[in-house]
């Protein structure tokens, strides 16, 4: 089972940047999904993005649609989330999670966890 450190968050002004991490230890990193999800305050935790094992398919929540990137490299067991003009309805904790179901936008189809990652967004 892989366990998962997310980093890369903080402050930034709308219509910045940020590049959030998530790295992987264990051996089975390659053959899981990963998925970022965020959570507000107040609010449930939300589906952002999603990227297969291979790295072939991805899927967004659509709200981000053309302003985040989710990427992958097996070979250094890790996960960007690209940030890009960013709003202040973007600031959230972002999480990344493993699923083996390959894409998921469903949270209860993740089994491992990051620690979570303050990402905030002023106006």
């Amino acid at each position: 089972q892989v366990q998962l450190v997310d980093s890369g968050g903080g402050l930034v002004q709308a219509g910045g940047s940020l590049r959030l991490s998530c790295v992987a230890s264990g051996r089975t990193f390659s053959s899981v999904g990963i998925g970022w999800f965020r959570q507000a305050p107040g609010t449930e935790r939300e589906f952002v993005a999603t990227i297969g094992p291979s790295g072939g398919n991805t899927y967004y929540r659509t709200s981000v649609k053309g302003r985040f990137t989710i990427s992958r490299d097996n070979a250094k067991s890790t996960v960007w989330l690209q940030m890009n003009n960013l709003s202040p309805e973007d600031t959230a904790v972002y999480y990344c999670a493993a699923t083996r179901y390959g894409t998921s936008a469903i949270e209860e189809n993740y089994h491992s966890w990051g620690p979570g990652t303050q990402v905030t967004v002023s106006s």
